[in-house]
């Protein structure tokens, strides 16, 4: 519930439209709701500017589904993450509309449009491999309104392919460059732009790359500046903060 709701809500109680019982029993809730296994953070969206997002891993399918069950209520679009196809049916029973992205892992419900941003979110891979955290990255930061324009697989073993793109990825307000290996490519849109660049490394790679060990440290030793760096295969924690950017 946003400023706007509670002022509309107390405007219906001093016309007499609505009782204070019935006022407050829209109000009780207003900071979070206990369902036993979960407590809902309604109070997310007023504090931060996004509502709560589901991390589905780890979580039963019909706690996914209670938890989506009860966010629908509050009339607010819902994203769960690391989700798999059992947690996606379960919420299918309460929620026709749900979208499941199988590549990103997520699942989505747009009750209500964003406005999309004028200005918009690159998000550069260097590799085919390397899309289910693009994907991740692009459902989350366009479920919180904002456009994003995808550059897929222009990673350094083919540099000239990213070339090619160099006028999409300058032209964003943010960039988020995904990379895998040694994660080389984050350093070399650094020094390409002049935007604040999100570095997603990646499990993607043969046994020395230490499930994306690797290219985390490569990525934290940047040479590039204003090149920072987010968990390993989180696409969620870079469209996230991409679109916080975007949208100052």
């Amino acid at each position: 519930m946003k400023d706007q709701d509670i002022i509309n809500l107390l405007n219906t109680v001093k016309s007499g439209e609505l009782s204070v019982e019935d006022a407050y029993t829209q109000l009780k809730d207003l900071t979070y709701k206990e369902l036993g296994y979960a407590k809902i953070d309604n109070h997310r969206e007023r504090r931060v500017g996004y509502p709560e997002v589901i991390y589905c891993a780890g979580k039963t399918p019909n706690q996914i589904k209670g938890i989506v069950e009860y966010m629908l209520s509050k009339n607010c679009n819902i994203l769960g993450t690391r989700a798999d196809r059992a947690a996606y049916d379960a919420v299918k029973e309460v929620c026709p509309q749900a979208e499941y992205n199988e590549l990103a892992r997520t699942i989505t419900v747009k009750v209500k449009d964003a406005e999309l941003t004028n200005s918009y979110i690159a998000i550069v891979s260097a590799g085919t491999s390397d899309l289910p955290v693009v994907e991740e990255a692009a459902v989350t930061a366009e479920i919180f309104g904002n456009r994003v324009e995808k550059v897929i697989d222009v990673g350094v073993a083919g540099i000239h392919r990213l070339f090619n793109k160099l006028e999409i990825i300058q032209g964003a307000k943010v960039v988020i460059v995904v990379a895998g290996m040694e994660g080389a490519l984050a350093s070399v849109v650094g020094g390409l732009v002049d935007k604040p660049i999100i570095a997603v490394p990646t499990s993607v790679g043969y046994g020395a790359n230490f499930g994306g060990l690797s290219a985390l440290l490569c990525m934290l030793n940047s040479c590039a500046s204003g090149v920072s760096v987010v968990n390993i295969d989180n696409g969620f924690g870079a469209g996230y903060l991409a679109s916080m950017i975007n949208k100052l």
